[in-house]
């Protein structure tokens, strides 16, 4: 066992460290809404999973076994699933700081229109791609879920969880940065466009985006439906 196996581990337990440890913080107390976290991270997951499943099985990417532990389930590297559990929980840590320091949500009347407008790109995109699997699904995805929000959900927290993924990108930049220059993990270019920013492919922003937006959609539904109410019941 060389250290570069714990290359992937090492990356998923920094992303999660500091989000961890702040959970506590008096003010935030993120930490008491971590049940509902956790069921939005459990179904958002799920989905990723059955995708990261059968994309590693037909070979629009791959993983290098030099740079994991060597523990695989249904032919992913431990460290994959933990990806959607430590990426997820810092990212959500990062709206919700945002929230709570930041009084006005300065994006939030350029979040619906800016959303059709990206929706509109990405089905173009995917539809001129239709040959290019991870191209085609990522951007038609995301573009499906941009307009669900835009003219069904029309919930108020767009534009902060816009602010977060902007600064969310900094951090995914470096993580995935350092996956796909290694590479721990290998993307065939026929299923994408080619187009990289550094190493890493540009389908790849909006696979974070629409990660980051199913959790936080299924989180807010939760705390709307539960947290909320009991917490305004108990400060009566």
């Amino acid at each position: 066992m060389t250290i570069h196996m714990f290359t992937y581990l090492s990356l998923n337990l920094l992303t999660i460290f500091v989000p961890l440890i702040r959970s506590f913080e008096p003010r935030i107390r993120y930490f008491h809404k971590w049940p509902y976290l956790l069921v939005a991270i459990i179904l958002t997951g799920a989905f990723f999973i059955v995708w990261d499943v059968y994309f590693t099985k037909w070979g629009v990417w791959s993983f290098n076994h030099d740079y994991v532990i060597g523990t695989f389930f249904l032919g992913l590297p431990i460290e994959e699933w933990l990806f959607f559990l430590t990426v997820p929980f810092a990212c959500v840590f990062i709206y919700e700081v945002l929230k709570y320091f930041i009084q006005k949500d300065w994006l939030g009347a350029y979040a619906r229109p800016f959303s059709i407008l990206l929706a509109i790109i990405l089905l173009i995109v995917a539809f001129l791609s239709f040959d290019k699997l991870y191209t085609c699904l990522a951007f038609s995805l995301t573009a499906g879920l941009l307009l669900l929000h835009a003219f069904v959900l029309k919930v108020r927290y767009l534009g902060y969880f816009y602010l977060a993924y902007l600064i969310s990108l900094i951090p995914f930049v470096l993580v995935n940065g350092v996956l796909t220059a290694w590479p721990v993990v290998s993307y065939n270019n026929a299923e994408n466009l080619g187009i990289r920013l550094g190493s890493i492919p540009l389908e790849d922003t909006m696979y974070c985006l629409l990660l980051l937006l199913m959790n936080i959609t299924i989180y807010e539904f939760l705390l709307e439906r539960f947290f909320y109410p009991k917490y305004e019941q108990q400060n009566q």
